[in-house]
Formats: structure tokens, C-alpha cells, sequence
């Protein structure tokens, strides 16, 4: 089995630099391209994807219908355990207001997000789940930045810390009980689209 694991595409949040969370923030044009230019990317791959899933929140639920219209593969029904981390108070705002408001260690702070334990629980409680439905099919996951670091983290522990870009794509394969790393956080397909 392999899953495929996508950050959504670019919003005008993500542009500015404010912390999404569960705000339900649409992708703009860039994003919409982005996605565009996965799902081409994708149809020239050797791998083969049987269903696309995603969270519900629109700037993901977007990016997976894009893809998945390109490669002609069915949209399973959202899941909400691959939605982005709930950050309470600090949504919507950019690093600069954020810590003007709370300092520089205002992550320490409990200002109502998810703690990384619950996000990091609710992220391999879906991956487990996900392979005993599908076990013998290969899955696209369309989520979030900060849920798919979190999901890396609990997988990995440190080996992976680069930051989640948008659109970019991971391929894990199941083997017996462990997660192989195929491809990492990749971008190749927007990268050779800049001119």
C-alpha cells in the first residue's frame, strides 16, 4: 500500500503568513495551479493512485478535487482527523502580531491550540485506520502543513524537519507495521513550472 501525502496549495493566508488552523481559508488562483500541476505531474508517474481523501476544510477539499478530476480517481469522503491543527487564538494572525501580542515563545503559551500529542494521536489513529480499509490500494491524503509535520514527527521522530511546502508530496509505503519513506516533501513539479 502507498499513501500519498499532499499539503494543500497556496491561499492568501499562507501569502501573508497568518496561521490558518481551522479557518476556513480558500485557495487562491496560485493554489489552484499548484494543484493543477500535481495532478499533471502525477499522471505521468509510475504510480498508480485508486482514491483521493481529504480534509474538509475548502483549501484542501479543493486542491483534492483538482487532482483527483485530473487523474479520474473517486473523492472518499472528507475526514476530519486530517484537518490542519486547531491553533485557538493565534489564527489569523503573522508571526510579527504574534509574538508583538504574546513575545517570541508565544507557541509555549497555552492560547487554546491543539497540543502536539492530541494532533500527533488523532494523525497515526488515521494512517492505521486508512491502511485496514485499504490495504491493497494506493490512497492521496490532501491536509495540512502542520498536521502532516506532526504526522511526520510521530513516524520519524527528528529525521524529518524541513518545513511542509504547499503542494508539496510525500509517498510512504506500508510494510508490514512501518511507514517507508519513498519520496519527502517534494516540489519538483511547481519548481520546473517557474519561470
Amino acid at each position: 500500500m502507498l499513501i500519498g501525502l499532499i499539503r494543500h496549495g497556496l491561499t492568501d493566508w499562507n501569502a501573508a503568513g497568518r496561521i490558518q488552523g481551522q479557518s476556513d481559508i480558500p485557495l487562491n488562483e496560485e493554489g489552484r495551479q499548484q494543484a493543477r500541476m500535481l495532478g499533471d505531474r502525477l499522471l505521468q508517474e509510475t504510480y498508480h493512485w485508486d482514491y483521493c481523501i481529504t480534509s474538509r476544510l475548502s483549501r484542501a477539499a479543493e486542491t483534492g478535487q483538482i487532482i483527483a478530476g485530473k487523474l479520474g480517481i473517486p473523492l472518499l469522503e472528507p475526514d476530519d482527523r486530517i484537518r490542519e491543527r486547531a491553533y485557538g487564538q493565534v489564527e489569523g494572525l503573522t508571526a510579527a502580531e504574534r509574538e508583538q501580542k504574546w513575545g517570541k515563545d508565544w507557541n509555549l503559551l497555552s492560547l487554546g491550540q491543539e497540543t502536539d500529542e492530541l494532533l500527533q494521536a488523532r494523525a497515526l489513529a488515521f494512517m492505521e485506520d486508512i491502511s485496514l480499509a485499504h490495504p491493497d490500494r494506493n490512497v492521496l491524503v490532501v491536509s495540512h502543513g502542520g498536521f502532516l509535520a506532526q504526522l511526520y514527527i510521530a513516524l520519524y521522530k527528528d529525521k524529518y524537519s524541513e518545513r511542509i511546502g504547499n503542494l508539496s508530496l510525500t509517498i510512504l509505503e506500508k510494510k508490514e507495521q512501518e511507514w517507508n519513506p519513498l519520496l519527502y516533501n517534494c516540489t519538483r513539479h511547481i519548481l520546473q513550472n517557474q519561470h
